[in-house]
This record gives structure tokens, C-alpha cells and sequence, in this order.
């Protein structure tokens, strides 16, 4: 069959044990023909398991010297396909440890095939009816989910599988995607969506093997590297939105002092302008060389954050303006309510449009 033929499996693996040589067994018995470790920088005395592959099993092992972490052992193998005399119509990525079944397998392998321009994922039910996920998991993943759906409009309901399908056009593109480790399997999503890559989701059953140990997943480092774009928006946004704080009481009550027969509406409104131009350029700078490390043209992309900072701190004044009107309230709670719920939105736009 083509599709046993033509779509290779791809197992990056670091200190395997018996679970690879049984999936590596099954995979063979359901009649893929090939099967591509990697070996990311395994210490010595887990050698055996890579000459049983290539021996017994009939799999090309790649091998780093010293260990690179998931995302570059994922580069190296579709590097090596790519290459291959023999063109491959699509691989599928399945973790070594066994917790991805054969029949998902063939299912993803399958919309590969059927799919070429999509990104396929193979998801696992994180729902509270699920009892087969350790506690850990369904928070990372749930975490996980929420923040693309909020800060990209990515919907997924598995962002941290390891078991995806990707087609020749996918590999190549995927190739340019920053991230070594765990963080390159999530900006690998950030590529496909930027790119106008679809997202094709296979439902797949859950498997944790003894709770999950046996995964090299570090839930503080790798955490960090997933979630390294995003910690730096924040920061970067909240050391402008200090400055914009500051700046905007300094002007209500300088404005207050010397204008005080103006409405404090107005004031407000004034005031907002005023700090968002010093808090701007201050976030401007940062976000271009410590968050988004955009090389473009520095006078487009300016242009493009000024004609944002124009629409937030146009929002961001009249709807505090507004809501003073309305509530009179303290005008920088109000301000700090309303500059919250515009941050997420403002993500958005930098990311996929202003730092693009």
C-alpha cells in the first residue's frame, strides 16, 4: 500500500528503553516501511537500542553527538528526508516512549496524504471526563490552549502533541522555524498560522505510560522556552505600562493644577495622548529588539505601531473617559481596566501584523 510506502515515521528518542523496540515492532507489523530514529545525543550504554532499530528493525538511525533537544533532532530528520532519492509523500512525528497508538498512527498518516497543505495534529481529550490524564498534563494543555486562542486566535484543543503529520511543502517550511527543544514543536503552530497553514485535528486516544515519567519534558525550563515570546511581551508590556501609568497621573494632575476650569473629561483624554507617546516609543524599542527581534524596515513597522498606538490609546481615552462619565470612578482604575482587557488585542496585532 502507498501509504505504508510513501509516508515515513519520524521517532526522535534521547536514553530509550524497551518501549521503543516495541513500537518500533508494531509499526513494522502494521506494514510501515520507513522508519527514521533519531538518536538525540544518547548517553553510551543505550546504544543497543539504536543497533536493535537499525538491525532488526530496518530503521535509518541519524545520531547526534551530544544531546540538542526535540526541535533540532525534528530538523535533522526532515532535513534527511528532503534529501533522500526516493521522495516521501508526508511524515508523521510519534514519540518514542509509546504512547501513541499504531491506529492513530495510520489515521494521521492517512490525512497526510489526503492533506497535504494542512498541518495535522494528532489531539487527545483533555475534558474533565478524560480520567486517563495526569493532573500536570490537562493543566499545561488546558494553560496552553487558552493562551493561543486569547493572545494568537489559534484553536486547538492539543497544542503539546507529538504525534503530527506534516507533507513535504510543511517539512521544508518548518525547517526555518526557530526553537532547539520542546519550544519548537509550539512555534512550529505560531509558523502555521502566520503562514496560512490550516490545522487538521485527528482525534487520538489518551495514553499516559506510569503517569508520564518517562517523558524529558521539564515543566520549568521547557515551559520558559514554550512561553519565552509571550513572558517577554508581558514584561516589555508592563514596564511601558508603568511608564504609561506614571506619565498619565503626572499629566492629570499637572493638567488639573494649570487648567482647572477644563472638564476632567477632557483632561483625561488629553492625558492618555501624552503618556501613550513616552510609554510608546519605550515599548516600540523593546518590543522590536528583545521580543518580536524583527530586522525589517524599522520606518514601516513604526508606522504600524503608531497607527496602533493611535487606535489603543483611542479606545484606551474615551472608553475611560466614558466610564468616568458613566461610573465615576478613580480615573486610573478605570484606566488600568480598560488598558488590561486592550493588552490582549494588542498582542495580536504586533505579532501578526506590526512585527511580522
Amino acid at each position: 500500500m502507498e501509504l505504508y510506502r510513501s509516508v515515513a515515521i519520524i521517532i526522535p528518542s534521547l536514553n530509550p528503553d524497551e518501549k521503543l523496540l516495541s513500537l518500533l515492532a508494531d509499526l513494522r507489523e502494521a506494514g510501515f516501511a520507513r522508519l527514521l530514529v533519531v538518536n538525540d545525543g544518547s548517553s553510551a550504554e543505550y546504544d543497543e537500542y539504536f543497533e536493535k532499530a537499525r538491525d532488526n528493525y530496518g530503521c535509518t538511525v541519524l545520531r547526534h553527538a551530544v544531546n540538542q533537544g526535540k526541535g533540532r533532532a525534528l530538523k535533522t530528520a526532515f532535513n534527511h528526508l528532503l534529501n533522500e532519492d526516493e521522495p516521501c509523500l508526508g511524515a508523521v512525528t510519534v514519540d518514542s516512549d509509546g504512547q501513541h497508538r499504531i491506529a492513530d498512527t495510520i489515521a494521521v498518516a492517512k490525512k497526510v496524504i489526503d492533506n497535504p497543505d494542512a498541518l495535522v495534529m494528532g489531539c487527545r481529550d483533555f475534558s474533565d471526563n478524560n480520567p486517563n490524564i495526569p493532573a500536570r498534563s490537562r493543566f499545561g494543555n488546558r494553560t496552553t490552549s487558552r493562551v493561543l486562542r486569547l493572545l494568537c486566535g489559534i484553536t486547538l484543543s492539543d497544542t503539546q502533541t507529538g504525534l503530527r503529520g506534516f507533507s513535504p511543502q510543511a517539512m521544508r517550511r518548518f525547517l526555518a522555524t526557530k526553537g532547539e527543544r520542546f519550544e519548537y514543536e509550539m512555534n512550529m503552530i505560531l509558523d502555521a498560522h502566520e503562514s496560512g497553514i490550516a490545522f487538521l485535528e485527528v482525534p487520538i486516544e489518551t495514553v499516559y505510560i506510569e503517569e508520564n515519567k518517562s517523558s524529558h519534558f521539564n515543566p520549568l525550563l521547557d515551559s520558559v522556552r514554550i512561553y519565552s515570546v509571550f513572558l517577554k511581551f508581558i514584561a516589555a508590556s508592563l514596564s511601558s505600562f508603568v511608564v504609561d501609568i506614571l506619565a498619565f497621573t503626572l499629566f492629570v494632575a499637572t493638567l488639573g493644577w494649570l487648567f482647572p476650569f477644563v472638564a476632567t473629561e477632557i483632561r483625561i483624554i488629553i492625558a492618555t495622548y501624552a503618556a501613550r507617546v513616552l510609554s510608546g516609543l519605550f515599548n516600540f524599542t523593546v518590543n522590536k529588539k528583545t521580543v518580536f527581534k524583527s530586522h525589517g524596515n524599522t520606518g514601516s513597522r513604526l508606522l504600524r505601531y503608531c497607527i496602533l498606538s493611535v487606535a489603543q490609546a483611542s479606545l484606551s481615552a474615551f472608553a475611560t473617559s466614558g466610564l468616568y462619565a458613566l461610573l465615576n470612578w478613580n480615573e486610573t482604575l478605570l484606566k488600568l481596566i480598560v488598558d488590561c482587557i486592550l493588552f490582549l488585542l494588542s498582542f495580536r496585532i504586533q505579532r501578526g501584523w506590526v512585527f511580522k
